[in-house]
């Protein structure tokens, strides 16, 4: 099927699932449940901590507990009771490996086996990971080698799977289908896979060259994507903030130097020590053009870990911040917090609306640039 046949058919059908969602009849009662839904989650805000808490609301620590890993999921907490999935704990201590759940911590208040998750108070740098402890539960300035199941490692292989599901049945109902206009999932993921070739790969890297790295743009691509849009569901399978780890983004940036720079040619490279044009006093005695070459290779995946990782991180802030705006209100009277729970909230929306395209963007953006570098370094010198 021709790549314009197969768009058009996954715009009609997103168009008609669309005009089923809106059409005339259901209008008025969609405003209301909304409507109903908002004041409903307003009243609910705006209370809680007026009501239920007499310690003093902090909207900072709130922010960075949920935008950091954690070695359990946390569901939610009703009063007391903290409900949560027990994630599995893996330490590597004095050439010894202890294996056991997060519930053992009780929600970090208790140690066990002479290991506990450190507070701020223990050490600042440590917060919220792993130390060893005495047998009083005093930190002792150690920490075992940790190798845990932590929430966003989790979060990794459920995207995973969800995309290798996607693929795997996109490719059995096209081959069921053979000859026949694409249906459901297949439409969906051929829809990415020529996105993907035509808009990307094959622009950037070149028609006879592209299809060697097509499969990691893809990967790349469908990976970052999902991880967005599954950190912005507010509960259990969402809620991870994978692509808001410096430690994922530089992994993918690093993925995207090591390709790069493994395909380069011989034209990349000269380029890189010996640039054409340049006056030869650039670059003798002093190598001023091959250092900035060299430091501009390197700076290249950081400027990829930082830029998806900054506005990833930025836009889960911002969103926590507005509902942080009802807890403070909340805290100092219950009907300011139950009156000004409207509009945090409806920010909160919209932002959550406008993430959506900024996961999308920012997935576009790193294979984007990842598919340029590739693309110079494999590039054939001009005559």
């Amino acid at each position: 099927m021709s790549n314009l046949s197969a768009k058009k058919t996954f715009f009609l059908a997103v168009l008609r699932k669309l005009f089923a969602i809106f059409a005339f009849p259901k209008i008025e009662c969609m405003k209301r449940v909304l409507f109903f839904l908002v004041f409903c989650l307003g009243l609910c805000f705006g209370g809680a901590y007026a009501s239920e808490s007499e310690e003093k609301f902090d909207a900072g620590e709130l922010i960075m507990e949920h935008i950091s890993d954690a070695y359990e999921w946390h569901i939610l907490t009703w009063k007391e009771t903290h409900v949560s999935i027990p994630l599995p704990v893996i330490l590597l201590n004095d050439g010894k490996f202890d294996v056991f759940m997060s519930s053992k911590f009780n929600h970090g208040h208790d140690t066990y086996k002479g290991y506990k998750i450190a507070s701020k108070e223990d050490d600042a740098n440590a917060a919220g990971k792993i130390v060893c402890v005495d047998a009083n539960g005093v930190y002792i300035g150690k920490k075992p080698y940790d190798f845990s199941i932590t929430k966003n490692v989790l979060s990794i292989f459920i995207v995973s799977g969800f995309i290798i599901f996607l693929v795997l049945k996109g490719a059995s109902i096209a081959k069921k289908r053979e000859g026949k206009e694409p249906k459901g999932i297949q439409t969906l993921v051929e829809f990415f896979i020529m996105f993907i070739r035509d808009d990307i790969a094959v622009p950037s890297i070149g028609v006879h060259k592209y299809e060697k790295y097509l499969p990691y743009l893809l990967t790349a691509f469908s990976f970052i994507f999902f991880s967005n849009l599954m950190g912005l569901l507010p509960c259990f399978p969402g809620g991870a903030n994978v692509t808001g780890n410096i430690a994922v983004t530089l992994c993918l940036a690093v993925f995207t130097f090591v390709i790069t720079n493994i395909s380069g040619n011989k034209h990349y490279w000269k380029h890189m020590v010996n640039m054409p044009g340049v006056p030869w006093w650039l670059k003798f005695p002093l190598p001023i053009m091959p250092v900035v070459e060299i430091l501009g290779m390197f700076t290249k995946p950081f400027s990829l870990t930082v830029r998806l990782f900054a506005n990833i991180t930025a836009g889960h802030v911002i969103i926590l911040s507005f509902l942080c705006i009802i807890f403070i209100f909340g805290q100092q009277s219950m009907v300011l917090g139950y009156g000004t729970a409207i509009i945090p909230l409806f920010f909160s929306i919209f932002m959550t609306l406008l993430e959506i395209l900024v996961a999308f963007i920012q997935a576009y953006v790193f294979t984007l640039l990842s598919a340029i570098y590739i693309g110079m370094a494999t590039e054939d010198e001009h005559a």
